[in-house]
């Protein structure tokens, strides 16, 4: 007889995008969407595959006080049913309207449930709404995970956080056994085909001189000495004043996707052609969604002066690249072959410093010291006091640094720490996220 599927349930008060993310994670329009509160009524249920596990998950309706008998007392305790058989409760919050008397009240309802949950910071898009989704720290329910529904932001990590926190399934795949997800990426014929092709040892993919060949983002599967290794190769990525014509949009939204879905993202750069700005954005997007990256040089047999063309890039990466410091670069052929080999250790490199945990000894070790070399600046007349940091998670290694007035910790020492959080436990390449949680003095006037 097969197992049950592990019942993952979406909870929170009414408008804060419960449905959209219900049919993000389910990966079709199961649930109704509109900006009206209280458009779901009903239990929703899609089965999903999460991270390699397959799940129920549930859509439900906002949770809110009313009388027992009201329609919207109805609600809540078809809600509340719906928790009480939850292996997991996605408790999900909007980050934009920051941490409402709603919100806190049932978050402590949830805690009395012995329901294990994780916090989801919705509508958090970009940077900016990544640190407005630290005010959910408050609740008490853990590091909030902040994503998008409605963009497609942050979605990779939430599958990964629900997958890790879902009982063990007798039949589940084992961590070290779910396939490494990669992407290549890169400028109309740069290569990417050609090198896909030579990684699997067969023409699985059309190339040719003529830009643009490759249409839609596909995925095949290989395995190297570690491992099995999905792989997607993906539509080229031009500058977006140049696509025209729908098909080439719906290409190029499928390898963002296929982007965002990678853990691993190799940029192939035409070698010959050397760093173009649109090299340099398509790096930046990759930092920005939180991909680990490794920079493949490719067409290296037809560079005529190979020094010269190493120095240029590394240069270029160097100096427009330095939120990527030290990001691994490998030169290769995909048409001789030559270098290939050097590819997939890096790969694997690279996404064992993103799942990075470093520990908490260590960590606040390396911030006392740091804070001792270079002190914390003034900011209006008074020095900042941080007092320690943590990491709230991996996959990319994000940090939290709490302390009297931190939010308003300048730009430049931001970098400071990030610099030095990335020499001392090296993490060269990897996308470091640092935020900062202020306290607030009991003793300020109101």
């Amino acid at each position: 007889m097969t197992a049950p599927l592990p019942v993952v349930v979406i909870a929170g008060r009414p408008n804060v995008g419960k449905s959209t993310l219900f049919n993000r994670l389910a990966g079709r329009r199961a649930a109704l969407v509109a900006d009206t509160p209280g458009v779901t009524r009903d239990r929703k249920e899609a089965e999903a595959m999460l991270r390699g596990r397959a799940v129920r998950l549930v859509d439900t309706a906002g949770l809110e006080e009313a009388a027992p008998d009201s329609l919207f007392g109805r609600m809540r305790a078809s809600s509340q049913a719906a928790v009480a058989q939850a292996d997991l409760v996605v408790f999900v919050v909007d980050a934009r309207a920051g941490i409402t008397p709603a919100d806190a009240h049932f978050a402590g309802w949830l805690r009395r449930q012995g329901r294990p949950v994780l916090l989801v910071a919705n509508k958090a898009e970009g940077r900016a709404g990544a640190n407005a989704a630290l005010e959910a720290f408050s609740l008490g329910l853990g590091s909030p995970v902040a994503v998008s529904a409605e963009h497609g932001e942050g979605l990779a990590d939430l599958m990964g956080e629900i997958a890790d926190r879902l009982p063990e399934a007798a039949e589940a795949e084992e961590e070290a056994d779910r396939p490494l997800r990669m992407a290549i990426v890169g400028r109309p014929n740069a290569g990417k085909s050609t090198l896909l092709n030579r990684l699997l040892g067969e023409e699985r993919m059309i190339t040719g001189p003529e830009p643009g060949l490759t249409r839609d983002a596909v995925a095949v599967r290989l395995r190297d000495a570690v491992g099995e290794i999905e792989l997607v190769d993906t539509a080229g990525l031009r500058k977006r004043a140049r696509i025209d014509a729908p098909l080439e949009k719906m290409s190029t939204s499928a390898s963002i996707e296929a982007l965002k879905m990678a853990e691993v993202v190799v940029l192939a750069i035409d070698a010959v052609d050397g760093v173009h700005e649109q090299d340099l954005h398509i790096a930046r997007l990759i930092e920005r969604e939180g991909r680990a990256c490794v920079i493949a040089l490719t067409k290296w047999d037809a560079v005529a002066d190979r020094n010269a063309a190493r120095r240029a890039a590394s240069d270029r990466l160097e100096i427009s690249l330095a939120q990527m410091k030290g990001i691994p670069v490998v030169t290769l052929s995909g048409l001789t072959g030559a270098g290939l080999d050097k590819l997939l250790p890096a790969v694997r490199r690279a996404h064992a410093v993103w799942n990075l945990r470093v520990p908490t000894a260590a960590l606040n070790r390396w911030f006392e010291s740091a804070l001792e070399r270079h002190q914390p600046p003034l900011v209006d007349g008074r020095r900042l006091k941080l007092r320690y940091v943590t990491q709230a998670k991996a996959r990319p290694p994000t940090f939290v640094v709490f302390g009297t007035r931190a939010e308003q910790t300048p730009e430049d020492y931001t970098r400071y720490l990030t610099n030095s959080l990335r020499e001392t436990f090296e993490m060269p390449g990897t996308p470091i996220r640092m935020q900062f949680r202020g306290a607030k003095n009991p003793f300020a006037e109101e």
